[in-house]
This record gives C-alpha cells, structure tokens and sequence, in this order.
C-alpha cells in the first residue's frame, strides 16, 4: 500500500501562485503514474494533470494547460503541482493520486489517494 500526504495549498489572490506537495510513502514510488485531481464543492472529481514514472511525459487538463505544471522527483518520492496565473474557479480541494497504470484521465483507474488539500482563490 502507498500513502500519500498533500500539503501547500491554501488561500491566494487571483492572479498568484501555489505550489502542491504530495509526499509518497510505503512502496517504491517510481514504480507509479502521479496525477493530481481536484473536486470543487457540487462538483464531480476532476482531472487536472499527471505525469509517468520517469517524469519525462506529463499530461494536463485544458483548463489548466499553459498555468500549471506537474513535477516529481523520484529520489525524494514526491509529486508536486505548480499553480501560476491562478483563477477563481481553480478553487477546489486538490487531490494527489497514484497507480500502476499508462497516464488516464479516469479517476478510477487511480489505486490510491492522498486526503486532499484546499486551494481558495480569492478574486
């Protein structure tokens, strides 16, 4: 099993930034497929980016392409998610994810999760 502990969101005027941290622990880390989701409140769990086990492949959601970028870094078994240019409908709670599949926009196809971090953006 992984276990997966997000952290760095918070509150943020429109136009700032956040990074996410998503720190991974139980299984070899690079053995898996990294995404980040996120569920506004009324709202279904959406896709918002993932990156494959080397990192050399990300994948993005068009509202966030060209703001948001994904990141890992396999030695310290952590994902990271780089918000810029923020807007108020990015607000939501972030969820990191993992598993042992190709990069999917599917949440589930994800085997595990992290507990979710809130993201206000203020406009």
């Amino acid at each position: 099993q992984v276990q997966l502990v997000e952290s760095g969101g918070g509150l943020v005027q429109a136009g700032g930034s956040l990074r996410l941290s998503c720190a991974a622990s139980g299984r070899t880390f690079s053995n898996y497929v990294m995404a980040w989701f996120r569920q506004a409140p009324g709202k279904e769990r959406e896709f918002v980016a993932a990156i494959d086990r080397s990192g050399s492949a990300t994948y993005y959601a068009d509202s966030v392409k060209g703001r948001f970028t994904i990141s890992r870094n396999n030695a310290v078994n952590t994902v990271y998610l780089q918000m810029n240019s923020l807007k108020p409908e990015d607000t939501a709670v972030y969820y990191c994810a993992g598993g042992e599949v190709f990069i999917t926009t599917n949440v589930g196809t994800y085997d595990f999760w992290g507990q979710g971090t809130q993201v206000t953006v203020s406009s």
